[in-house]
């Protein structure tokens, strides 16, 4: 039976506020760090993530802000501007809003064994009691949408990811929007990989 005595507690962080994790004996649920965000209905681009988690050891101010994620250097070197891996959430956001980019999860909040809260591994989560993000009801919402990227392309450990990102894809061919599993900006930054990136932004 389900344990219904849940305990709550509420702390806060210089970029969100009251954001509440609920633990129970050995499993807490972690909300995403920026529920408080919304793609920009003028989005021409989407950039498609698994998770963020809201922990107090987690110090990303925005979407792909750890420190060993260099999408926010991949971003505006592709548009000739410098890099934003040190920049504030405001700077990176509107970097985002000049160049018509928007950012989405697919996890809203997972339920993690006590002591996993800031696990990043996609093959962990992926087997955790998971709150799916309604991302093709977003999508809906960005009638501007060209492309959409999700920044994974090996599926092997994450059947259920899998299973979302390809109804997501479905979702997008079906309505004329280029698709497109890329490279991971995480762990190191590399000319290739800047040459990916630079294509599915700047090439229809």
């Amino acid at each position: 039976m389900e344990n219904k005595n849940w305990d709550k507690f509420v702390y806060t962080d210089n970029d969100m506020a009251g954001i509440t994790i609920v633990k129970s004996g050995n499993i807490k649920i972690v909300m995403h760090r920026f529920l408080d965000y919304k793609p920009d209905k003028a989005a021409e681009i989407l950039i498609v993530g698994t998770f963020n988690p809201e922990a107090k050891e987690n110090d990303a101010n925005f979407f792909y802000s750890r420190k060993r994620n260099f999408l926010w250097r991949l971003l505006p070197t592709a548009f000739k501007e410098d890099d934003l891996r040190k920049a504030t959430r405001k700077e990176k956001e509107d970097f985002c809003s000049r160049h018509k980019i928007a950012f989405i999860d697919l996890i809203e909040e997972v339920k993690v064994d006590m002591g996993q809260e800031v696990n990043y591994e996609d093959a962990y989560l992926d087997k955790r009691e998971i709150e799916w993000t309604s991302v093709i009801k977003e999508i809906e919402n960005l009638k501007n949408l060209k492309r959409v990227c999700f920044t994974r392309t090996t599926f092997a450990d994450i059947p259920n990811m899998n299973k979302k990102v390809l109804e997501i894809q479905k979702y997008c061919l079906d309505n004329n929007i280029k698709f497109q599993r890329i490279i991971t900006p995480a762990r190191y930054y590399s000319i290739k990989k800047q040459a990916e990136w630079d294509k599915f932004l700047l090439h229809d």
